[in-house]
């Protein structure tokens, strides 16, 4: 029996994709369109209105939590498979495996190595390819 994470996360990927998909937006329009519609039928009232604001804040609290969730999975997703291709590529640093889960001093002391690299590489003339290919992030200090 599936667990109640696992369910979550199923019904927020199947509202993450049907609601961004054209008959999703289609389908808030038409809602939009009916209320508009309906204007003149209810004099314009409060109420009339009310149903309007009440039925769009709902939906975008909810949606909220919904692109979350998606982009969480997203960006773990990703994160991952750059992790595997660092790992299996030769010559790449298996220290920047899980880099995101570093402390910002610590990313900022990895950025500066590379800010570092990326100006070697930059005034290199063309054909040094030591300093423009993949030099060791360590031989910068």
């Amino acid at each position: 029996m599936p667990s109640a994470t696992h369910a979550i996360n199923r019904l927020a990927k199947w509202a993450s994709r049907a609601t961004g998909r054209p008959l999703g937006f289609v389908l808030a329009l038409l809602v939009v369109l009916a209320w508009i519609v309906t204007g003149p039928l209810f004099g314009f009232s409060d109420t009339w209105q009310l149903v309007i604001n009440t039925g769009t804040t709902i939906v975008t609290f909810l949606m909220v939590f919904l692109i979350q969730n998606s982009q969480n999975r997203d960006t773990e997703a990703i994160q991952l498979k750059l992790d595997e291709l660092i790992r299996s590529t030769r010559g790449a640093h298996n220290a920047l495996l899980d880099l995101e889960e570093l402390e910002e001093r610590e990313l900022d002391a990895f950025r500066k190595r590379y800010i570092a690299l990326a100006k070697v590489a930059r005034q290199a003339p063309p054909d040094d390819e030591a300093a423009a290919g993949t030099p060791e992030v360590n031989d910068l200090g």
